[in-house]
């Protein structure tokens, strides 16, 4: 058993302590303000107050994660640092493209995550030893292989910490309710999975969690490029 495989019986708790011991202050959360992630907020916060949380802010996103962003600032007292596209990709994409360019093609749609979201990550990433995410393998089958602390060779070898990978969505649920955490508002009209806004829609009966994200996609495509492996 490697080091890394030996965190797979480690519990969520044990994992942030150590990792934000471990790596600080080269260490983030990365949070989109889903479900997961305002759970970890809480976690973290609880561990390392001054801990670094990060967000990325698309310019597309629905005025329900703006809410709760401004709820978790208020209720712990934190700063989130705010990653935004560049300006001028922005607009030449959509001076191109059009406005919803993600429509129309597989390859518009990765083109529109790269701009917005992609290279963002990688300015909220430089100078980092590891980032903490709010990955599960029950969401999707892209993320069905998720490790609880894995290497991240697509940015440039830094630790990948995801404490809650084998968690089950009633146990965030559970988490969230028992912890008096804020969540989007949008969960409660049925979305599961939140991006940005002309790209989510709410899941419907036996669908799986990240059904509501690019609809118009197969479930092994739907992934944005910030989680891709190489």
């Amino acid at each position: 058993m490697t080091k890394l495989e030996s965190f797979e019986s480690t519990s969520t708790q044990e994992i942030l302590t150590w990792a934000l011991k471990e790596f600080h202050p080269k260490i983030a959360l990365a949070s989109s303000f889903g479900t997961e992630d305002v759970a970890l907020i809480d976690m973290v916060v609880k561990i390392a107050p001054k801990a670094r949380i990060f967000t990325l802010d698309t310019g597309r996103l629905p005025q329900e994660t703006y809410d709760v962003m401004d709820k978790i600032r208020d209720k712990y007292k934190i700063q989130i640092e705010t990653y935004f596209p560049e300006a001028a990709s922005v607009e030449r994409m959509v001076n191109e493209k059009g406005y919803n360019l993600f429509y129309h093609s597989i390859e518009n749609r990765k083109e529109c995550c790269g701009v917005r979201k992609v290279e963002p990550l990688k300015r909220a990433l430089k100078g980092l030893k590891a980032w903490i995410t709010g990955l599960r393998r029950e969401q999707s089958v892209t993320r069905s292989d998720v490790a609880k602390v894995e290497i991240d060779d697509t940015h440039g070898g830094i630790y990948k910490i995801n404490p809650l990978a084998e968690w089950t969505r009633q146990q965030v649920w559970d988490y969230i309710k028992k912890n008096g955490v804020p969540y989007n508002k949008l969960h409660d009209q049925g979305y599961l999975s939140i991006g940005c806004d002309p790209c989510t829609r709410a899941v419907k009966p036996g669908e799986d969690e990240r059904a509501g994200r690019w609809w118009w996609e197969r479930p092994d495509q739907k992934e944005c490029g910030l989680h891709l492996k190489k």
